[in-house]
Order: C-alpha cells, then sequence, then structure tokens
C-alpha cells in the first residue's frame, strides 16, 4: 500500500503549494480520495471476481454437460451393439449363410430395423464377403473384410463398437438414401474455419460388428449393424432434452449439443438466421486447431454460428484412435452475461450506498475535528495574546478530549508559571533596589566611619606604645585597638559589598581552585575534627572564572561548613558536570545542624547571620552569590535540619584541557 500513501503525500503536497485548504477541507477531500480510490479498487476487483465466478460456473455446467452428451452417444453406440448381437444370435442365421437367403428372413429382418432405428443391417461370412444387405439384398458378394470393424471381429470373434466414416460409394451400395444423406455443401459462417472443399460426400456411423457361431461355437460370418449421424438429430435432440430440458431465454434455446464430422456440423440443435438447423456450416479455427488437430478438449467462450456460447468441445476417435469428428455442447452466453451484469448492476448499487453513506459519515467527522482544532486553535491565539484565562471544553472522549484536557493542563501550568515568573521577578527587583540601596548606604556608611575610625586605631596604638602606659590604661587601650580593627574590618567589608569590581577571568581547573582553598585552611583549629572528602571529577573541567574572586567564594563555603560543625563531622567537596554536561558543579556538603526552613530565603541577604556576636557580620554569602552571578553561575542550597547542608555552585563550562592547568 506504499504506492497509495505516496499519491496521497503528493496530492497534499500540490494543495499545499498551490492552495491554502482549511483542515476541515483536507479531512473531506482526504476520505473522499479513500472513499473514492477504495470503491474503484473494489468495484474492480468485484467485478473481476464476478465475472471469474460466473465464468467459472459456466465452464462447470458445461462440463458437466459434455459429460452427460457422451454418456448419451456412447449409449447409443452401445445399443447398436446390443441391437447387432441379437441379430447374431438368430437362428435362421445359419441359414442364410449357408445359402438359403428366404424371403421370409429377409422381411423379418427388415422390420427388425425398421423397428429399432437402424440405417444398416448387413450380414458377411467368415470371409468378410457381404452375402446379404437388409436395405438392398440385390447388393451382395463385396468384400467388407477390410472395413476396420468387420476386420477386427474376424481377427478376434469378439463384438466391437465404434465410430467409423463411411465413404458415398460404400453408403451407396448399402442405400442410395443414405448416400444422399450423407452429402453437406458447407455453409459459410463467421469465424468458421476456411477449407478449399464446398462439400462433403461421406457419412459418419455409430456402427457394430458382432461375430456369428454355428451351434459349434465356430465363426461363420459377421453381422454388422449402424445408424449414419448425418442429418439425423436423435442424440443431440436427446442431449438437449434431457441436460437443458428445452428452456428458451430471450426466445433462443438456452443450450445446444452438435456432432461434428470432422469440422462439418452434421447433426445440430443450432439454428441459422434461417431458422433451419445449422448442419453443414463449420466449426471456429481455434477449436478445431486444439481439439482435432491437438487432440484436447476445449472449454471456454466460442462463436458458434452466430451467437456466442460457453461450450465444450472433445474429440470423436474411431476404432484405432484416430480423430474423426467433434462431440460439443454449449450454453448460451447471453444468459451468463446477463447474470454477471445484473449482478454486477446490485454490486454497483450497494457500493454507491455505501459510497453515500461514507461520504455523509466523513462530513461528520471532518466537521467534528475541524470544529474542535478550529476551537484550539482560536484558544491558542487568545492565550498567546496574554488570556491565561482561556480554556476549552472537552466535548468528546477521544484523542481531542485529550488534547483539549492538555491544553487546559498547559493553561494552567502558563498561568502559574507566569504568577511564578511575576513573583520572582517583583523579588529580585525588590532585592537588587534594597541591594543598591544598601550598598550605597554601606559605601556612605562607610566612608563617613573610615576617618575617625582610622585616627581611634591610630592614637591607641601610640597610647600603647608610650611609655607613660600604666597596666590599666594598657588593658583599656588594647580593647580600644581590639574593637577599632573589628569596626576596620567591618567597614572593609561593606566597602568590598558596595564596589563592583570586573572579574579577571581566565581558564581555571575547578579541581585546582578546591585543593588550594583546603591547603590554605586544613591545618586551621576549626578544622581539627572534621574529615575533609575530596570527590573531583576526573576529566578535570575547566571553567573561565576570575581565581581570586572565586576562590574567595569557595573559602567562604568552606568556613561556613566548618562552622556549622562544631562538633566535628564530615566535609565533601564534589565537581563534575550537570545532566545537560553544559555546566560544572561544585558541591560542598556538610554534616552540621543544618538551616531552619525560616532562614532559607535569609541567607543571601546582607547582615544576615546565625553566628553568635563577634564571629561575623552576614556578608559572607551575600558577597559570594553576587560574585557568582558576575561569572554567570548560580549558586543553589539544600539543607536538612539536624543532619547538614550542601552548596551548588554551577559554571558555564570551557574547554577540555590536554594537560593540567593550575588555574
Amino acid at each position: 500500500m506504499n504506492w497509495i500513501r505516496s499519491v496521497f503525500r503528493r496530492f497534499e503536497a500540490i494543495l499545499e503549494r498551490h492552495i491554502r485548504l482549511p483542515i476541515a477541507s483536507k479531512l473531506i477531500l482526504s476520505f473522499l480520495s479513500i472513499i473514492v480510490l477504495s470503491s474503484l479498487i473494489f468495484t474492480l476487483l468485484g467485478a473481476q471476481i464476478i465475472s471469474s465466478l460466473v465464468k467459472s460456473e459456466a465452464e462447470d455446467r458445461v462440463r458437466n454437460d459434455l459429460n452427460t452428451a457422451r454418456m448419451i452417444y456412447t449409449d447409443t453406440l452401445s445399443n447398436i451393439q446390443d441391437k447387432a448381437e441379437f441379430t447374431a444370435v438368430r437362428t435362421f442365421l445359419a441359414d442364410i449363410l449357408n445359402g438359403d437367403v428366404n424371403q421370409t428372413y429377409v422381411d423379418e429382418l427388415r422390420n427388425f430395423k425398421v423397428k429399432e432405428g437402424l440405417d444398416i443391417l448387413t450380414i458377411t461370412d467368415d470371409k468378410g464377403v457381404v452375402v446379404l444387405r437388409i436395405n438392398n439384398p440385390e447388393s451382395s458378394g463385396d468384400d467388407q473384410s477390410q472395413q476396420a470393424l468387420v476386420s477386427a471381429v474376424l481377427k478376434t470373434k469378439q463384438p466391437v463398437a465404434r465410430t467409423v466414416i463411411l465413404p458415398a460409394d460404400e453408403l451407396a451400395l448399402e442405400s442410395k438414401a443414405l448416400a444422399y444423406r450423407a452429402y453437406f455443401e458447407f455453409v459459410d459462417t463467421p469465424l468458421a474455419r476456411p477449407r478449399p472443399e464446398t462439400e462433403q460426400t461421406a457419412g459418419m456411423v455409430l456402427m457394430s460388428a458382432v461375430p456369428v457361431f454355428d451351434k459349434d461355437e465356430k465363426l461363420i460370418g459377421v453381422v454388422y449393424a449402424g445408424v449414419l449421424l448425418n442429418h439425423d438429430y436423435t442424440i443431440v435432440d436427446e442431449v438437449k432434452q434431457t441436460v437443458f430440458q428445452g428452456v428458451v431465454y430471450k426466445d433462443k434455446d438456452i443450450g445446444t449439443a452438435t456432432i461434428f464430422q470432422d469440422d462439418v456440423r452434421i447433426s445440430t440443435n443450432v439454428y441459422g438466421e434461417d431458422g433451419e438447423r445449422a448442419v453443414g456450416t463449420r466449426v471456429a479455427e481455434d477449436v478445431y486447431e486444439q481439439v482435432v488437430v491437438k487432440g484436447e478438449q476445449y472449454l471456454g467462450r466460442a462463436y458458434v454460428v452466430n451467437n456466442w456460447y460457453i461450450a465444450a468441445y472433445e474429440p470423436i476417435r474411431g476404432y484405432n484412435g484416430d480423430i474423426l469428428g467433434i462431440l460439443y455442447v454449449g450454453i448460451l452466453e447471453q444468459k451468463y452475461t446477463d447474470i454477471k451484469n445484473q449482478t454486477m448492476q446490485a454490486f454497483l448499487i450497494i457500493t454507491f450506498v455505501g459510497v453515500v453513506v461514507s461520504v455523509f459519515i466523513a462530513l461528520y467527522i471532518s466537521r467534528r475535528i475541524s470544529r474542535s482544532v478550529s476551537t484550539l486553535a482560536k484558544a491558542s491565539k487568545q492565550l498567546a495574546g496574554g488570556n491565561l484565562e482561556t480554556r476549552v471544553a472537552r466535548t468528546s472522549n477521544d484523542e481531542l478530549g485529550d488534547l483539549a484536557d492538555n491544553f487546559n493542563f498547559m493553561a494552567n501550568a502558563l498561568r502559574e508559571r507566569d504568577e511564578k515568573l511575576r513573583e520572582f521577578t517583583k523579588r529580585k527587583i525588590m532585592e537588587s533596589e534594597r541591594l543598591a540601596l544598601i550598598g550605597q548606604l554601606s559605601a556612605n556608611v562607610a566612608h563617613e566611619l573610615n576617618n575617625p575610625l582610622q585616627g581611634i586605631v591610630t592614637y591607641s596604638n601610640l597610647l600603647l606604645e608610650g611609655e607613660a602606659c600604666n597596666e590599666e590604661t594598657r588593658s583599656s587601650a588594647e580593647k580600644i585597638a581590639i574593637q577599632a580593627n573589628r569596626c576596620r574590618d567591618i567597614i572593609r567589608g561593606l566597602l568590598d559589598f558596595s564596589r563592583h569590581k570586573n572579574p579577571d577571568k581566565t581558564l581555571c581547573s575547578v579541581n585546582n581552585l578546591l585543593r588550594r582553598c583546603v591547603s590554605l585552611v586544613e591545618r586551621q583549629t576549626i578544622f581539627h575534627n572534621i574529615e575533609i572528602v575530596m570527590n573531583l571529577d576526573e576529566s578535570d573541567p575547566l571553567v573561565v572564572v576570575d581565581p581570586s574572586q572565586v576562590e574567595r567564594v569557595f573559602l567562604n563555603l568552606i568556613i561556613n561548613a566548618a562552622d556549622a560543625m562544631e562538633n566535628g563531622g564530615q566535609l565533601t567537596l564534589i565537581t563534575g558536570r550537570d545532566q545537560d554536561g553544559k555546566n560544572v558543579e561544585i558541591k560542598v556538603q556538610d554534616t552540621g545542624h543544618g538551616i531552619s526552613e525560616e532562614n532559607m530565603e535569609k541567607i543571601f541577604d546582607p547582615f544576615f547571620t546565625t553566628k553568635e556576636t563577634g564571629h561575623g557580620v552576614g556578608l559572607g554569602l551575600a558577597i559570594s552569590f553576587g560574585i557568582v552571578t558576575e561569572h554567570n553561575g548560580a549558586i543553589d542550597v539544600e539543607s536538612e535540619p539536624g543532619k547538614g547542608t550542601t552548596f551548588t555552585v554551577s559554571f558555564p563550562l570551557g574547554r577540555m584541557k590536554d594537560d593540567t592547568n593550575n588555574g
């Protein structure tokens, strides 16, 4: 069926190229194309099947009819043999063969011949010389020992019955009337086999020859009897009556039978245009070639005199197997042609009704589908125009209904995503404004406090260096210096937070950056009870970053993790690619106390801290967030109170390196 699919695709492509059709029109055209093409195919196949079935039925019938005709033909021949055998056992035959040709015997045999419908009844002696011809008692003494059947009986002493061809002179010996009956002038008909002769004088005879024995079972003669088939219609009319029972179709006999001598009709119930039996006409050339020349049965369509028949022909063979003529039975083709046409008309009517019903169904389905698709198209336009409240009703429990549900699900998802996006954007704007405000405030505060604080630090140090400073004064001065330095560190952090510094990016190895950070802190006191585990990607992924700024981020996360594990624990550092393979992820995991849910949204806010006073001002994660964002990266946190926290930093992946880059 690939060629059908190809035709549809080509047809659709042509339509798309030249005409913009609505989906309803496309569906209707597609359905109509399928319906018309299917109907055409089914009609052609149906016509072929019906024609084949009708032809097969006609051929089967005519084959059976030919079998019946053959049986009638052979039964007639067998009856002739029975009559010859009955004659051969007559007691007075011995007297006739001994020369006593009594008129009483002749009259009795003549009456028997007439009563039994025999055309020939002749007696020969044991040499084959004719002793008595019942038709012509004066004609005797001729030698018939070379006649095929007489010769066979003289040799085998067994009866034999066959079809024979007798020349006109031999028929004349039996009876001039028989010679006259055997004569035909040929009648030309369409499609008949051509031949140069114009007449035929020999006759076809159903003949039987039987031996005559004396009381001592000695062969004393031969009796042969026969029926001349030329102009004798007994057999063909019996076939017609037995097989076709005289049925007439449109003023013509439904079936016919014929006996051919060679190619000439000598006995038939086929009638010509003149209303007479069509004797003297000849068989068609193709039939003669197959039946007489090749010796095969012919079964099929044949032109017989003036009409087409479904016909069966078979050869009639003589004593030696030579083909002498043809036996034919035929059924008028017109009847089966009309049956076929009527069946086809009924089939076409059914097909037409089916096509009409299918068209209405196709129109209903097409409009139903197009209506649903059109509704979805309009809803999609409204959704694309910003109306996120657009929804479509589910009108069917099929794929179109599923499509409507999916559209509504998509619309709900878009509305929720839009709301989340609006909230996220609003939050980001507020956060940016807050950070900008805090940054500006921090810069102003740091600037205003930095100068007086510098004086405090300087004079506290001078006071500590002076010789007049007693122990009590020194203690107070040291406290002043320590707190002043702490304030200076806070101001420096504020300045770092408020200043925008362009990163000096280069291609770096995240593994090397982490190793360097660990080497800086692993010997510090807060890491003494902490196990550091490093699961680094063996492919050593590269990123384009400012190494000093990123190290600051890593150190901040590592130190925060250590602070969360006061009683010790495990710090795990992991590097690798994300699922898409486009980013490098760095995970910092601890087994500390975790972060509570209410603090998760605040951890990146400036000045937010959960540490004790004096252990941080809450700028580390805010600064780290800014650095990561500046590098087109992202930082995320997952935490479970009481079990630990995982910070995930991701940067866009750089190119892979062939050798180790120190970063």
